[in-house]
């Protein structure tokens, strides 16, 4: 533990951001998930839905930082070729 009070308060500060980052992600993740599992049901009215929220997850982490662009675009890819693939 630092000694230090502006030390200190980097730790502090640097925990909270983690925080953040992780919950970020996870809701990314979970957002990417639903999308995969309407897919692979094959309900593309559904497929539809979630792939504009994961697309717009995606874009705010790579906004945030969370994803470089050149991933965030890879993942909107894949996302594409995936929904245009379901029936």
């Amino acid at each position: 533990m630092p000694n230090i009070k502006s030390a200190k308060k980097r730790v502090l500060l640097a925990e909270a951001r983690n925080a953040r980052n992780k919950a970020s992600k996870s809701a990314l993740k979970t957002a990417i998930k639903k999308f995969e599992a309407a897919a692979a049901e094959g309900n593309r009215t559904e497929a539809e839905g979630t792939y504009k929220v994961a697309v717009k997850a995606i874009d705010k982490a790579a906004a945030k930082g969370l994803l470089h662009k050149n991933n965030a675009a890879h993942k909107k890819s894949a996302l594409t070729l995936k929904l245009n693939n379901v029936d």
